[in-house]
């Protein structure tokens, strides 16, 4: 099979597509022929070698895929060949899905939704189930309550801003000028141009001084050290960057905050639950540009730009048909 292989640790020019075997599954395991998969900020940071003692070179990486089993294992009762599934393959266990074939265990797959192509549901499985955690797990948002969402144009934002609305909140977001009608589109109720506009400012007014109950950090920088600027008392505060930040402890302390720091699990319970927004039509991810295997190096360095214009995910066809 072909498979996007990761030689050394450095730019994008550090992949190379090479034929490598098949894998074969085993006890509890489904062989699926991947259709697609997409680039999430984890996959730049593993290539540059933010993570290097926890892969082993050379490497297959990437975190989601979509696709068909094509082969199942030994006591493997909920999928056979032929049925349409998605899932984020064990991170940091294994080779990952920058490949035409990839081997999973059966727990943690789910069944692709119906309504979704590919190339759509590859873009959600790693950030769909990183803002379940996010905000179901950890910041146990409520009905009623508000939210900040930092970066609501990108991977990881554009699903939380509708998970947030899909559960009964008033969404804060974050956003460049270009990004102001997407941001819309999603549902968010109150869009905040951060080129043109202090955050802080515009939630305090927002909230008539009270602030919000949770902040939902993509994107890194000042923001934790920011938040308790903008945070009601009792408020939460999540975070999925991984990048050192300043942080204002005396005034998190004032407001009763609470910390939650994110690298999302892997399991079908999310898959299953993000299936059931997509079904009732409250979640819908965006491909905002796609690939295919052999230019992963491409959409690496497009991502990894500081102003790529991408909106959403982007999609890598692994299955040469579904580029248009």
């Amino acid at each position: 099979m072909k498979a996007m292989i990761l030689k050394s640790f450095g730019d994008p020019e550090s992949f190379e597509l090479c034929d490598v075997p098949k894998p074969v599954p085993h006890t509890g395991q489904v062989l699926v022929r991947v259709h697609a998969t997409s680039i999430n900020p984890l996959d730049y940071q593993v290539r540059r070698g933010d993570y290097p003692d926890l892969v082993q070179l050379p490497a297959i990486t990437g975190h989601d895929v979509s696709g068909v089993v094509e082969e199942v294992g030994p006591g493997v009762t909920t999928f056979v060949p032929g049925d349409e599934v998605w899932y984020t393959p064990q991170i940091f266990d294994g080779p990952g899905s920058y490949a035409e074939y990839h081997v999973a265990a059966e727990s943690i797959v789910g069944k692709k939704p119906p309504s979704l192509s590919h190339l759509e549901a590859a873009s959600l499985t790693l950030v769909g189930g990183t803002a379940w955690e996010a905000l179901v797990v950890r910041a146990a948002l409520r009905v009623g309550e508000s939210i900040l969402v930092h970066g609501g144009a990108g991977g990881v934002g554009h699903v939380a801003i509708q998970l947030a609305k899909a559960m009964g909140a008033r969404v804060f977001t974050t956003v460049r000028e270009a990004n102001v009608e997407f941001a819309c589109s999603l549902g968010a109720d109150v869009i905040i141009d951060y080129e043109k506009e202090d955050y802080v400012d515009a939630v305090i007014w927002g909230t008539g001084g009270r602030g919000v109950d949770v902040v939902f950090d993509t994107i890194g920088g000042n923001t934790l050290s920011r938040s308790p600027d903008v945070l009601a008392q009792l408020g939460r505060v999540v975070t999925i960057v991984d990048i050192a930040q300043p942080q204002n402890v005396v005034q998190a302390w004032g407001k009763n905050a609470s910390y939650h720091f994110v690298f999302t699990r892997q399991n079908r319970g999310k898959l299953d639950e993000l299936s059931a927004l997509i079904a009732r039509g409250q979640l819908r991810p965006h491909v905002g540009a796609v690939y295919s295997l052999a230019d992963i190096p491409l959409a690496h360095a497009r991502l990894e730009s500081l102003n790529n214009g991408i909106q959403g995910k982007i999609a890598i066809a692994v299955e040469p048909s579904l580029i248009s």
